[in-house]
């Protein structure tokens, strides 16, 4: 088997302490995740954050930093990803968005109320990326560099 990493991003939206999350399927099972997904082709990192919150949850968003570079390893299919998280700010909501196949909906949800729900997570990366940003420490988005 040839060992691939997988290229995804996420984003932390918060508002009020409340912080942006997607209801969605995995499998049969409705899970909580951030706005996350894969690069496409041609696409920047920066893109690619931006594209994925609003097609999950109908939000359009400004990125105002980068949270972490993620290596992680899903124990429910061994697959290995490096998430690029980023943090971000709700700009405007499109309420008649359709959203990705699979989409429940977004949810705002407290940290704590997050927690409350941990056998609905998709990731552990999740508590991950929002105690990261929690902790204040936001690196520049100039950090990202497109290709040349």
């Amino acid at each position: 088997m040839e060992w691939k990493p997988h290229i995804t991003v996420a984003t932390v939206v918060e508002d009020n302490g409340r912080f942006l999350m997607v209801e969605e399927y995995s499998g049969e099972r409705a899970v909580l995740n951030q706005p996350a997904g894969h690069l496409d082709p041609n696409e920047t990192l920066i893109e690619a954050a931006i594209r994925e919150t609003l097609e999950e949850t109908g939000y359009d968003v400004e990125l105002t930093g980068v949270i972490g570079i993620y290596l992680y390893t899903a124990p429910s299919n061994g697959v290995t990803y490096q998430r690029v998280c980023f943090a971000g700010k709700a700009v405007k909501h499109h309420p008649e968005y359709t959203l990705d196949t699979g989409i429940i909906g977004p949810q705002w949800l407290t940290r704590d109320e997050l927690i409350a729900q941990r056998q609905r997570w998709r990731s552990e990366l999740s508590l991950q990326c929002i105690d990261d940003y929690l902790s204040g420490q936001l690196f520049d988005l100039t950090l990202i560099r497109p290709s040349v």
